[in-house]
């Protein structure tokens, strides 16, 4: 008796062929994850106040706010009790006359030892569970910034910045992918006042895809009734995003940081705090609160989005829901170390997961003795 079993891999990637050469509302999703355990802690709200390596990431016009030395950072995260295995690091290289910094990044999202179930039936009908293998699939980003210091004076500094990014994926032996984006960014500073836009995948992003598949595999599939995937180009619409923060001197050694981003899509309504069509926006919250400079505490809220309520066995009532973290840091020295936990769904799902990232001042040891 045959029996019509679908392939994990097609499943995985059915949604990359369905459509040949279309945008889709979540492409390239690794890229939102976040970096650094000082932005997921203070719920992704960013872009205006972000002014160390991980600028990169979140707004390129903030790395002119690495000016003496070379600065390094590094993170690592594990999701879904250690499924999901996420890492990132960034270095930031300022120019000598402290007016433009290029930076390098770097992100990785990997899941490893998928099942491949393509084989569990064979010819006779029978289940064979010494025929499932298991492969891998990995995301890659490489991220080339540079950020140029456009203004500066006491009470006002205006900066400009840019990514070039290289993102490469890759599904087993089935499928790779390789594409090309760039993002451009904009901060404007006063002493207490911050603002900052960012233009992602400002001339639209595409994954080029490409698959390998046997004629033993192709066979297979098309006895499952299943299609057989063929080049495709995957594309990721422009987004904005734009945020304000002020700076609140609590005393001479309390200063509290509060920031407001709003993410902005052009891809058709989503579920979101603020949904039109094709105009959605998604706030995000976030506070930072330092002592003295070298402790601080931060909070924030971010992914809102309306849910069937926990409880209803009818399905029909919904409330708001959001992704909340919190988190904490030091900075001694030279050495700077940030700790973030953050909810992989929402305020009241108990899926959380531990966040640490390092960031180090790399100062030249001569220059520090002079």
């Amino acid at each position: 008796m045959k029996k019509n079993v679908l392939p994990t891999t097609v499943l995985m990637l059915f949604a990359i062929t369905s459509v040949t050469a279309q945008f889709r509302k979540y492409s390239n999703e690794f890229l939102n994850i976040g970096a650094g355990a000082r932005g997921l802690g203070m719920g992704s709200a960013q872009v205006a106040t972000v002014n160390d390596a991980t600028s990169g990431y979140w707004n390129p016009a903030g790395l002119v706010n690495v000016k003496d030395n070379p600065v390094i950072t590094a993170m690592h995260a594990e999701y879904f009790a250690g499924i999901g295995k996420y890492d990132y690091a960034a270095l930031a290289i300022p120019s000598s006359n402290k007016k433009r910094t290029l930076g390098i990044s770097f992100l990785r999202f990997a899941v490893d030892d998928i099942m491949n179930t393509l084989y569990l039936v064979d010819p006779d009908g029978s289940i064979n569970y010494n025929n499932i293998k298991s492969f891998s699939s990995a995301d890659y980003a490489f991220l080339l910034s540079y950020a140029q210091q456009l203004k500066q004076t006491e009470n006002k500094n205006i900066s400009f910045g840019f990514n070039a990014k290289v993102i490469h994926r890759k599904v087993g032996s089935f499928a790779t992918a390789w594409g090309f984006g760039l993002d451009a960014g904009l901060q404007i500073q006063t002493k207490r006042a911050r603002f900052g836009i960012v233009a992602r995948d400002l001339t639209t992003t595409f994954n080029a895809w490409s698959f390998t598949f046997s004629e033993r595999d192709k066979e297979k599939l098309y006895l499952t009734n299943n299609d057989i995937p063929v080049k495709s180009t995957e594309l990721t619409a422009p987004r904005l995003v734009i945020g304000g923060s002020y700076d609140f001197k609590l005393n001479r050694s309390l200063n509290l940081t509060a920031e407001a981003d709003f993410d902005i899509t052009f891809d058709g309504k989503k579920n979101t705090l603020l949904s039109f069509d094709p105009v959605s926006v998604d706030p995000k919250l976030g506070l930072e609160l330092s002592v003295k400079n070298v402790f601080f505490l931060r909070g924030g809220i971010y992914n809102f989005q309306k849910a069937l309520k926990d409880g209803d066995t009818l399905n029909i009532k919904k409330v708001w829901i959001y992704q909340p973290g919190v988190g904490a840091g030091f900075k001694l020295g030279d050495v700077k170390i940030d700790y973030a936990y953050n909810n992989l769904a929402n305020q009241s799902n108990p899926l959380y997961t531990h966040i640490f990232s390092l960031t180090l001042n790399l100062q030249n040891k001569k220059k520090k003795t002079n």
